[in-house]
C-alpha cells in the first residue's frame, strides 16, 4: 500500500471496528433521472446529461436555473446536494461496479479505493477545511454553499478522458496529477496512482474558497493560499534556491513592473514573472501575517482599488512599495508604490484560473507556468492544474448553492 494511504488510515480515529467505520462512509448511489422535492415541480435531471467519451456531467446551468426557482433557501440547499450526488450516481454508473460514493462531512468522494482509504481520504478533506480556519483564524471562513467533491479515477486514460472536455481541441498541454475544475459545480479530479498529488490542490483551493467573502487585491488574496498550502502540505525540493530566487526577483523587478504585480496583471504573465509573482505574494504575506492581530486588522481593511496601500500603512505603518524595495536591496521610491492611476484597467483579485489565460498553483509551487503550447485559454471551464512537468499555483471558486450550515 503506498505511503500516501498509509498516512490517509492515520486519519481514522481509533483503531477498533475499522471496516465498519469504512462500510458507513462508503456507499453506491442509484443514477435517479428524475429530482423530486416536496412541493417542487419535478426535474428531468437525466435530460440535461452530456455525455463526452462516456462519461456523464450535467448541464450545470440547467441545474441552477431548477434550484434559483425554489423560493426557499432551505429547499434550494437540498436541491443542489441532490443535484450533487445525482451526478455522481450517474458517473458511478458509468465507471463500473467498482466505483463507489464515500461522505464525511461536507466531503464527497467518487472513486474505487479500498473502503478504508475512501474513508480516511474524505475525513483528509474535512479536516484541511478545519485546519484552514485554525490557521486562518479570525481571516478564513468556510464556504456556506455545496460539497467538496473529489473524483479519483483508476488510470490516467479515464483521467484524461474526463478532464478533456474542460480542454480546448486544439494546443499542447502538460501533463498533470489532478487539477480543480471550475465548471458547474466545482470538483477536484486525479487518478489512484497521483492522490497525493492532489493534496496541495485541495489545500490551496480551499483556502481561497474560505476567503472568498473578502474583498482583497490578488497578491494577498494568493499569498494566503500559497501560504497556507506550504504549512498544510509542505513542498518537496524547490526548483530554485532562496539566493536564486532573490537574485531572480533583483532582476526581474522595475517600478513600471511591480505596477502589474499591485494591478495583480502579473500573475497572469507566461514568463518568469509568474512564477515571480506567486514567491513575491508569499513572501509579503508571511512578512505582515508575523504580526498576526495587526495582520488579521490589515487583510480585512485592504482593499482591490489601492492594493492594500492604505491598510497597510494604518495597521503596520508601512509603505508597501518601499517595503518591496528593502526586501530586494533597491533604492526606496514612491514610484513603487501600489499606483491605481498607472493601472490599466479593473484590478485582479486572485484566485486565477485557467478560463482566463491563467494557470494556478499545483505540485510543487517552484515554478509556476503555463503548459506547453498553450496559448488561448480554454472556452469551456477554468481549470488549475497540478503539473507533473511544472508546477503551477491553484485557485478558486464561489459556493454553489447548497448550505453548509
Amino acid at each position: 500500500m503506498p505511503a500516501m494511504f498509509d498516512s490517509l488510515l492515520k486519519l481514522i480515529p481509533g483503531r477498533s471496528k475499522p471496516e465498519a467505520a469504512a462500510a458507513d462512509a462508503v456507499f453506491q448511489v442509484d443514477p435517479l433521472a428524475t429530482l423530486v422535492l416536496p412541493g417542487a415541480e419535478p426535474f428531468d435531471f437525466a435530460a440535461t446529461l452530456q455525455v463526452v467519451q462516456g462519461l456523464p456531467v450535467p448541464d450545470w446551468t440547467e441545474v441552477r436555473a431548477w434550484v434559483g426557482s425554489l423560493p426557499d433557501p432551505a429547499a434550494q440547499a437540498e436541491a443542489w446536494a441532490r443535484a450533487e450526488l445525482a451526478w455522481l450516481a450517474h458517473l458511478q454508473a458509468a465507471l463500473g461496479p467498482q466505483v463507489h460514493v464515500a461522505r464525511h462531512q461536507h466531503a464527497l468522494l467518487l472513486s474505487s479505493l479500498e473502503p478504508r482509504v475512501a474513508a480516511a481520504t474524505v475525513q483528509f478533506m474535512t479536516k484541511t477545511l478545519a485546519r484552514i480556519e485554525k490557521v486562518l483564524e479570525g481571516v478564513a471562513r468556510a464556504p456556506q454553499w455545496g460539497s467538496d467533491i473529489l473524483l479519483v479515477f483508476d488510470d490516467p486514460e479515464t483521467y484524461y478522458r474526463y478532464v478533456s472536455r474542460y480542454y480546448p481541441d486544439d494546443g499542447e498541454f502538460a501533463f498533470s496529477g489532478g487539477m480543480h475544475i471550475h465548471f458547474g459545480c466545482g470538483h477536484f479530479a486525479t487518478f489512484a496512482a497521483e492522490l497525493h498529488a492532489i493534496e496541495p490542490v485541495i489545500a490551496h483551493e480551499m483556502t481561497h474558497a474560505c476567503v472568498a467573502h473578502l474583498a482583497i487585491p490578488a497578491w494577498l488574496n494568493e499569498g494566503l493560499a500559497v501560504n497556507t498550502e506550504r504549512r498544510l502540505c509542505p513542498p518537496g525540493a524547490p526548483q530554485h534556491t532562496p539566493q536564486q530566487l532573490h537574485w531572480m526577483h533583483q532582476h526581474f523587478w522595475t517600478a513600471d513592473r511591480i505596477q502589474e504585480f499591485w494591478e495583480g496583471r502579473s500573475f497572469l504573465r507566461a514568463d518568469e514573472g509568474n512564477l515571480l509573482s506567486y514567491d513575491l505574494a508569499r513572501i509579503l504575506t508571511e512578512q505582515f501575517a508575523a504580526d498576526w492581530l495587526h495582520f488579521k486588522a490589515f487583510v480585512h481593511g485592504a482593499a482591490v482599488e489601492d492594493a492594500g496601500r492604505a491598510a497597510a500603512e494604518q495597521a503596520f505603518g508601512v509603505d508597501l512599495g518601499k517595503t518591496v524595495c528593502a526586501l530586494f536591496g533597491f533604492d526606496a521610491s514612491d514610484d513603487w508604490s501600489p499606483r491605481p492611476q498607472c493601472w490599466q484597467g479593473q484590478p485582479e483579485r486572485g484566485a486565477f484560473s485557467l478560463a482566463h489565460g491563467r494557470l494556478g498553483p499545483g505540485l510543487a509551487l517552484s515554478s509556476p507556468a503555463r503548459p506547453p503550447g498553450l496559448t488561448q485559454p480554454p472556452a469551456q471551464a477554468s481549470l488549475s492544474c497540478s503539473l507533473t512537468s511544472s508546477s503551477a499555483p491553484t485557485t478558486s471558486s464561489a459556493r454553489s448553492p447548497s448550505t453548509r450550515r
